[in-house]
This record gives C-alpha cells, sequence and structure tokens, in this order.
C-alpha cells in the first residue's frame, strides 16, 4: 500500500491497526474493540435498572469512566493516523464516536441536581457505542452501499405512497366523517398510513360499507406495497456482492468500500 509523504512510519502502522482488519493486529484490534463496545453497553443498560443501580451502582459508575477513556484514547488515535483528521471527524462513524464519549464529561459539567434530568438523557446518548459495531462487520458496509445506491428510488417510492394516502384518507374523510371517528384529514390520513402498512392499530375503524370496502383495496396493496423498497435494495445489494470490495482504508479520510483494485479513494482522491 503507498501513502502520501506527510506520513511517517507510526502513522501508517496505527491506520493499518485501527482502520484496516487485513493483519493480525488490525484483526485483534477490532475483536478487543467490539467487545469492549459491547461490555459499555451492557453496563448502560444495567445502570438503567434501578434494582442494579442501587447495588452496584458505584461498580458501574468506575467502569463507565473506564470506558470512556479507553473510548477517548481510541478516538484520539483514530484522529493522529488520518491525513485529513476533519473529514474523518466530520464522517458519521467519527460523529459516533465523538458521541460514545461526550455524555460522560458533559454529566461532569452538570453536576446540580436540578441537571439530573439532562444528565440521565445524555446517558442514553451513550447507547450510540453500539453504532461503533456496524463498521465492523463487512456486510453492513455493502448494505449501506446499496441503500445509498437506492436513495433516488426510494425517495420516489416515499413519494408516492404519502400521495397514495393523502387520496387514500381524504376519501375515507368524505365517506366516513367526523361520526365515525375521522375527524380531520390530518387523522383520517394517519388511518391509511396504519392500514396501508398493516399495522392496524385499531384506534379509527370504517363504519359503513363503502369504508370498509376501501379500507379493503388499501390493504390488499400494503401487502404488495412493502414488497417494494425491500425488492430496490436487494438488487443494488447482489450488484454490489457481484462486485469485490476492499477493506482498505483511505488513509487521508478514512473512507472505506473502494474497489478491490482501486489505485485512489473515491472521496478525495488519495493514493491507497
Amino acid at each position: 500500500m503507498n501513502y502520501t509523504k506527510h506520513h511517517s512510519l507510526w502513522q501508517k502502522k496505527l491506520h493499518e491497526i485501527i482502520f484496516e482488519a487485513d493483519s493480525i493486529s488490525g484483526k485483534l484490534f477490532d475483536i478487543l474493540l467490539i467487545a469492549t463496545i459491547l461490555l459499555s453497553v451492557i453496563a448502560v443498560m444495567l445502570d438503567s435498572v434501578k434494582s442494579i443501580n442501587m447495588d452496584y451502582g458505584h461498580v458501574l459508575y468506575a467502569a463507565e469512566w473506564i470506558f470512556t477513556i479507553l473510548f477517548t484514547i481510541e478516538y484520539l488515535l483514530r484522529i493522529v493516523s488520518v491525513g485529513k483528521s476533519q473529514k474523518y471527524m466530520m464522517s458519521f462513524y467519527g460523529i459516533v464516536d465523538l458521541l460514545a464519549i461526550l455524555p460522560t464529561y458533559l454529566s461532569v459539567i452538570f453536576p446540580g441536581i436540578q441537571f439530573l434530568l439532562v444528565i440521565r438523557l445524555l446517558r442514553v446518548l451513550r447507547i450510540f457505542r453500539v453504532l461503533k459495531l456496524i463498521q465492523y462487520i463487512s456486510e453492513a458496509k455493502i448494505l449501506r452501499q446499496a441503500l445509498r445506491a437506492s436513495r433516488r428510488k426510494i425517495t420516489v417510492f416515499i413519494f408516492t405512497i404519502l400521495t397514495l394516502v393523502t387520496i387514500m384518507g381524504s376519501l375515507m374523510y368524505v365517506i366516513e366523517g367526523e361520526a365515525n371517528g375521522f375527524t380531520s384529514i390530518p387523522r383520517s390520513i394517519y388511518w391509511a398510513i396504519v392500514t396501508l402498512t398493516t399495522v392496524g392499530y385499531g384506534d379509527i375503524s370504517p363504519s359503513t360499507g363503502l369504508g370498509q370496502m376501501l379500507a379493503a383495496v388499501i390493504m390488499i396493496c400494503g401487502y404488495g406495497i412493502i414488497a417494494v423498497p425491500t425488492g430496490i435494495v436487494t438488487v443494488e445489494m447482489n450488484r454490489l456482492a457481484v462486485k469485490k470490495i476492499s477493506t482498505q482504508s483511505c488513509p487521508e479520510c478514512s473512507a472505506e468500500g473502494h474497489d478491490h483494485d482501486a489505485k485512489f479513494c473515491k472521496i478525495c482522491g488519495a493514493k491507497l
């Protein structure tokens, strides 16, 4: 692998260990990090159980700080090992990595009793650590790229669905009216969405024969419509599965998902 000249030897080695999984050290780092992420998420979950918190709250508090310090070191090492650190920091995974450590430090800044509710919300944010697992699953990269490639088709599909439920909801409002629970067009649209997605809460239901017939049509359409986005994404996933994707990460911007024979980064153009 070729690196830019301003990358020192230790930065190259550090980048290979942290961002790539081709070497034994890289695989070991990923395994240890995955285990740490899982343990930290479990600790946050256990801390939310009142009985466990009362008996082992101090242990979980100490564990939280240990995990936070470890993730802070990892976050700083990632910044150091990448040529364009701002690219990584502003990327999806960079923001997730920051969210994994920031709440613990913010909880120290707001120690007052009146801020307890705010601190609880900050503690919930620590669950974002589970998102760090995504970047260590190769299939997740393919899924992410498939969703990105399908975004225009899915956008058109969603717009079509929104148009359909607006029309159906408006028709149901005219047919059933306020007497049968369809008090407004927005509420009728809500009913159409619930019916089309086959969720069927049952809080609103048509009473007239015409309304029930329209509801039956929407239900039948729902079975066919649900399969559409799945088919769109599946086609893109099959296309990407045939196309080999490298495990290499760009040493400059940390971008992943390059073609197997790629020589340059598709995001910043740096040499791989």
